[in-house]
């Protein structure tokens, strides 16, 4: 059986030979750079000090070749953009190391510059001549973003401030990603998961404009919260025109790629915290579920694509809100969250979603549990999700920085060895 076969059998809810695994299919199912270095160092992949490119430097994830994809049995992968969520291309690399030491290759717009405590600052588009829009605190491992809210209006608001960095898909960010799915559709057996083009509605990651040089609108992301209440006749207005130009890149984009993705990133906007969501379902509802179902109603018209939602936290009080909504995928699956029972989400969505994610838990069980407790949570989820098929294999979200190596080894061989159908667990 294909890898494709594979990840295709589980989106439709049928068991394969084994439960499928993914690795680096997306921004949310990757690994920081260290990892990855520290990774193919362990599996013998490269000689010392052979550079890693990070390839989203907000996340730092590093690059995940083929080479460590077969190691690992991964059966995913992934179509990206060209650009980062710095506003930089992809193109032009360089050397750079970590605060940890690792050396990686950066962008030619990845330009940092040292503040007097040792934070490293990060310039949309790589102009340092602009105001800096992120930073990685000293010894840190990741950029946050640098909210820069300009004063406005409260009697003139433009819904256009707001989508600056909201654009039609071009003509060479189309010819990328069909030259990259023809690539992976003919040269490998792998479940293609297309990356772009669809931009999270509400994101919080993206109302700050880390993209832009001086941002316009409501950018801080406490006033945005806010604004979802207060303007919510403004932030509907602003959804709208997000929703038709994502129309538009939908159908240009399976005009250059046709049926070939087996599932779709449609938004990775987060809607849970810890211990329940930022908001109440009535404002998903109300505010978010039309514009989502819109989107996702036009998917299923057109085309085979599955679509998936990543959303951190515990969103068990949405779920029936995103199925409504007409999501296929739920990442990362959160079990570590409140009201995030693997078995529980199985019992009662298991025919409607599929999981993706929920593996490990990434907060506690992989970066600071034993072997023998990553094999025992890893089984124990197998367990839970695996059962008739809905279920891609991967941690919570990305794996960390300082992750013990062997940790992450034993958590795909757990998983490939264990997780054949029929079960025996």
């Amino acid at each position: 059986m294909t890898s494709r076969e594979r990840v295709d059998l589980a989106l439709q809810h049928k068991e394969a030979d084994r439960i499928p695994l993914d690795l680096g299919g997306t921004t949310v199912t990757g690994m920081h750079v260290s990892t990855v270095y520290k990774f193919r160092q362990a599996l013998g992949l490269d000689r010392p000090g052979t550079p890693v490119r990070v390839i989203e430097p907000y996340q730092m994830l590093g690059e995940i070749k083929p080479d460590l994809i077969e190691a690992l049995g991964v059966d995913v992968v992934g179509v990206m953009g060209t650009g980062t969520p710095f506003g930089f291309k992809l193109e032009g690399w360089k050397e750079w190391q970590t605060f940890d030491g690792t050396p990686t290759l950066v962008p030619a717009g990845f330009n940092t510059f040292p503040e007097p405590n040792g934070d490293l600052l990060m310039y949309p588009q790589g102009d340092r001549s602009a105001p800096a829009s992120g930073r990685m605190p000293r010894g840190g491992f990741y950029f946050d973003v640098i909210v820069r809210q300009p004063p406005f209006d409260e009697n003139n608001l433009r819904v256009e401030d707001n989508l600056e960095e909201f654009q039609p898909i071009s003509d060479s960010e189309l010819e990328h990603v069909g030259r990259e799915f023809k690539e992976l559709y003919t040269k490998t057996d792998k479940a293609i998961i297309l990356n772009v083009g669809v931009m999270g509605i509400g994101s919080v990651a993206r109302i700050p404009g880390p993209t832009l040089k001086h941002p316009k609108g409501i950018r801080d992301i406490e006033e945005w919260c806010i604004s979802l209440t207060t303007r919510r006749e403004f932030v509907s207005r602003i959804f709208e025109q997000q929703t038709n130009i994502n129309l538009t890149n939908l159908e240009k984009l399976h005009q250059t790629i046709g049926d070939q993705a087996s599932a779709i990133y449609m938004t990775g906007t987060d809607f849970g915290a810890q211990n329940g969501p930022f908001f109440s379902p009535r404002i998903y509802r109300d505010l978010f579920l039309p514009f989502h179902k819109t989107l996702n109603d036009w998917v299923h018209k057109h085309t085979t694509w599955k679509t998936f939602i990543h959303s951190c936290g515990s969103v068990r009080a949405l779920l029936e809100d995103f199925v409504a909504a007409g999501f296929d995928i739920l990442n990362p699956v959160q079990c570590s969250a409140a009201n995030m029972d693997p078995v529980e989400l199985k019992q009662k969505f298991g025919d409607r979603l599929t999981f993706w994610g929920g593996g490990v838990d990434t907060q506690r069980t992989l970066p600071f549990g034993t072997r023998e407790d990553v094999r025992k949570e890893v089984r124990e989820r197998i367990r839970a999700f695996a059962p008739g098929g809905g279920f891609v294999f991967n941690a919570v979200h990305n794996i960390q920085s300082l992750v013990p190596v062997e940790n992450v080894l034993e958590m795909y061989k757990t998983a490939r060895e264990d997780g054949c159908y029929p079960l025996s667990l």
